[in-house]
């Protein structure tokens, strides 16, 4: 009698649970996204024809080039030479924390403004005005743009002599080495090859401009390290001792506009 009481019990419990179940069914709203997938639709019109094609397909253009604005920035201006040479000023000072990482980029940014000015002017002149006042397309657009950058990037490669890099890149991306006799232009290097070019070519200016700075730093370090061997001081780590000496100098030589000045006068007008 008892196991049949338990039986009966059971399945009462399990009809209310369903029941309820299904209620709680019932009275909750429906998910159209349940993935919360942002809703596109009002950005992207549908294409019902060619014309709402082309659109559709500049929308998504304008939108990949401003999600890689922050690369394009960083790969295609002076933001890479000044804030390695600024980097490497820290280390030859010693200094690991100071001036903070924001400082330095900030400052790279603002010296990046002053250079790129004129190229930014020709940009908004020749592309960007006209294409707001509907004069152009927004391809015609583009390629004024990174016509203006091509002539940036190929200046600073120009005056710093290192054409080797742009025939390497170009060389693999058409898969056929350049001939002797063979006549090369600026027209004919692609932009797919120019820019990383020009990437290892603010490296390597930045690096040399690096070693310049860290020569005297390195003499002061030579110096009191010798000073305290000599002294048999050899537990006084030799860095707590040439910091004050490193700071001082750099500070009597007004380091922080010689260094600017050596970048912004490094860049090819």
């Amino acid at each position: 009698m008892s196991s049949t009481r338990a039986r009966i019990l059971i399945v009462a419990l399990l009809a209310v649970l369903v029941t309820a179940g299904v209620t709680f069914a019932q009275t909750v709203p429906k998910i159209d996204n349940p993935l919360n997938i942002p809703d596109l639709r009002q950005t992207l019109p549908p294409a019902t024809d060619r014309a709402a094609m082309s659109s559709t397909l500049q929308i998504l253009l304008l939108m990949t080039v401003l999600s890689l604005a922050p690369a394009i920035f960083v790969l295609t201006t002076s933001f890479t030479r000044i804030v390695v040479v600024l980097a490497l000023l820290r280390q030859a000072l010693g200094a690991q924390q100071l001036p903070p990482s924001q400082v330095l980029v900030g400052l790279s940014l603002l010296l990046t403004a002053l250079v790129m000015a004129p190229t930014w002017k020709n940009i908004n002149e020749t592309a960007l005005q006209p294409y707001l006042a509907g004069q152009v397309t927004q391809i015609e657009a583009l390629e004024k743009a990174g016509e203006s950058l091509r002539g940036f990037m190929i200046r600073q490669i120009e005056r710093m002599g290192n054409e080797e890099d742009v025939y390497m890149f170009w060389e693999y991306q058409r898969a056929k080495p350049i001939e002797l006799n063979e006549q090369v232009t600026w027209s004919q290097v692609p932009t797919v090859a120019m820019v990383p070019a020009f990437v290892l070519s603010e490296l390597k200016t930045a690096f040399v401009i690096g070693f310049r700075i860290y020569i005297p730093f390195l003499i002061i370090d030579m110096v009191i390290a010798t000073v305290l061997v000599s002294m048999g001081m050899m537990m006084l780590p030799p860095v707590l001792i040439s910091m004050p000496f490193k700071l001082l100098l750099f500070v009597l030589s007004d380091g922080w506009r010689l260094v600017a000045s050596t970048m912004l006068d490094s860049f090819a007008s």
